[in-house]
């Protein structure tokens, strides 16, 4: 069987088999052993470049006692593994993490974002991020720490010795919406205005004076994945969707491009940002004299 390109699925398949292994015990010379293939199969089916039968699947499941929704979800990309793009459906119970997009942030060259209704979770601060999940209905009370901790967790990617190059664009009205506090907004915007002097992040603001716009649809990631190739994603309230299609991926290029030539400079998008961040302080420092008084 030749090797192909690999999909979403085809990855995905291969980085649970990896995790399968792994938990298991296992290299992957030990797993050729146990199943009686060679060296490369095990490579090309861990990297997603050849497709294992439902047979072959369902041997290395066994083999590394993989059991329950674990080994149903495994079959199920097995099945599908040649069907470009990737919906994941949560239900009402969102995911604690979401695996894959992890992954592929933490693998990617570069990533760019466009956010319409909230700060980039790549770049909230802890109070915010709490604000923001706390207000979710869909979130039982008990999970939000939780979900916090994972949503700062994936925040080391900024800090990775070589990080991706991060382009983020914000539509103006994420910046004055509050969120939490007076002083969470505040030292949200503050945080911003500190990640912005990073060499890798270039944070820019779709002015709401423009009027209409190239993103009006929404937001969205574009992730360029190292050793694999360009992703979408988009989220929903109840589900997550990878697109890599190339006709999908230049659409959302082309909305990158515009943004690019529509947005505020860079210095005038920091410019604007602290402008509403004193405005924030202003406001705080009124409330808590008016308060002490």
């Amino acid at each position: 069987m030749e090797d192909r390109e690999p999909t979403i699925r085809s990855r995905a398949l291969g980085e649970g088999l990896r995790e399968a292994m792994n938990s298991a015990g296992y290299n992957a010379s030990e797993m050729a052993r146990q199943l009686d293939w060679s060296h490369s199969k095990v490579s090309r089916l861990l990297a997603g470049t050849r497709g294992g039968s439902s047979n072959d699947v369902s041997a290395w499941l066994a083999t590394c006692r993989v059991i329950g929704p674990e080994r149903v979800r495994l079959m199920k990309l097995c099945t599908d593994q040649n069907r470009p793009g990737l919906l994941q459906t949560h239900g009402s119970r969102l995911p604690l993490q979401l695996r894959e997009l992890m992954d592929y942030e933490n693998k990617s060259s570069a990533i760019g974002e466009y956010e319409a209704s909230m700060v980039s979770g790549l770049l909230q601060t802890g109070d915010y991020a709490r604000a923001v999940i706390s207000r979710n209905v869909n979130v039982p009370a008990e999970e939000v720490d939780d979900r916090v901790y994972a949503r700062l967790a994936r925040q080391g990617l900024l800090s990775k010795p070589q990080p991706p190059r991060l382009t983020f664009f914000l539509h103006e009205p994420v910046l004055k919406t509050p969120v939490g506090s007076l002083a969470t907004m505040s030292d949200q915007l503050h945080h911003l205005l500190r990640l912005s002097v990073r060499r890798n992040l270039t944070l820019r603001v779709v002015p709401t004076a423009m009027g209409a716009h190239a993103a009006m649809t929404g937001s969205f990631r574009l992730m360029d994945v190292s050793n694999f190739k360009k992703i979408v994603y988009l989220e929903s309230e109840t589900s997550s969707l990878f697109l890599e299609k190339p006709i999908e991926i230049g659409a959302y290029a082309n909305i990158l491009a515009a943004l690019d030539r529509s947005a505020l400079p860079e210095g005038q998008s920091k410019e604007l940002i602290a402008s509403i961040a004193t405005e924030l302080y202003a406001d705080r420092e009124d409330h808590d004299e008016h308060d002490r008084a």
